[in-house]
């Protein structure tokens, strides 16, 4: 299995855990109508060169259409689709490229000796409402219209396991691994604004390395949503396994880099 076949299956399972999935002769649409605005859960997943790209754009057209969902598209192979997405502007869809970072840990465990101040617990029923209100403040998650449906999902759903970090007894920060197979996903780290700048991501990071280590899964990989976080990681010991250009059209909404930026 090639680095896209690897990443694109982890990123499948990861996606089949909050929307379902419908699969095409062209790719898969994704949807959750209990989440519209949710871009994750509601787009089409497309990598390859289609033989008739209006066709499949109408497909999705309509399928979103009927739901009340914002018609999208994630492209992968970018590179190959020229004609479908200059077929995506004639259909006045918004287009935005994205370069994607694949990072994945050289499993080595650092010396580190954490902050007193700093203890680092799973969420349980008893502080799910705290690590709810961390995760809702965070807008480049989606902020609370996302994240107060999404997480709920993600909590009740055995291959998560969420983490919360307390800094001096206030809890500011959290993140979780994402299970499959023999290979484990970081997802959703973060810390709210007023702790940032304290090294709070990196006590998280160090704590869960440890976690995948003895839990003795293959790899542990993370997905940054841009350059700038993919820095921050390879601080951590994560190598950059590939980047891949791909493609965001929207009929509507922001753009990913419009919510990433505020």
């Amino acid at each position: 299995m090639n680095l896209l076949q690897k990443v694109l299956d982890l990123d499948i399972a990861y996606l089949d855990t909050f929307t379902k999935r419908l699969n095409t002769s062209w790719g898969n649409i994704f949807y959750n109508e209990n989440q519209p605005t949710y871009y994750d859960a509601n787009h089409a997943h497309l990598h390859e060169a289609p033989e008739n790209p209006k066709a499949i754009i109408e497909e999705v057209i309509h399928f979103y259409n009927e739901r009340n969902i914002t018609p999208r598209f994630y492209l992968y192979n970018l590179e190959n689709l020229s004609p479908f997405v200059k077929e995506l502007d004639a259909y006045k869809f918004g287009f935005e490229e994205l370069v994607s970072p694949i990072q994945i840990w050289n499993k080595e465990i650092k010396d580190h000796k954490r902050s007193d101040l700093v203890t680092i617990e799973k969420v349980t029923e008893e502080n799910f409402n705290e690590a709810l209100e961390i995760e809702c403040s965070i807008k480049e998650f989606g902020g609370r219209e996302v994240r107060e449906k999404a997480f709920p999902e993600e909590f009740k759903h055995p291959a998560f396991t969420h983490y919360l970090l307390r800094y001096d007894g206030i809890a500011c920060a959290t993140a979780c691994l994402f299970e499959h197979k023999d290979q484990v996903r970081m997802e959703s780290v973060a810390t709210i604004e007023e702790f940032r700048g304290k090294g709070l991501i990196g006590e998280l990071i160090y704590f869960l390395q440890a976690e995948v280590k003895k839990s003795g899964k293959e790899d542990l990989w993370v997905f940054p949503i841009n350059e700038k976080i993919e820095k921050v990681y390879a601080k951590y010991g994560f190598n950059t396994a590939g980047k891949f250009v791909t493609g965001h059209a929207f009929l509507g909404g922001k753009s990913i880099k419009e919510i990433q930026e505020g």
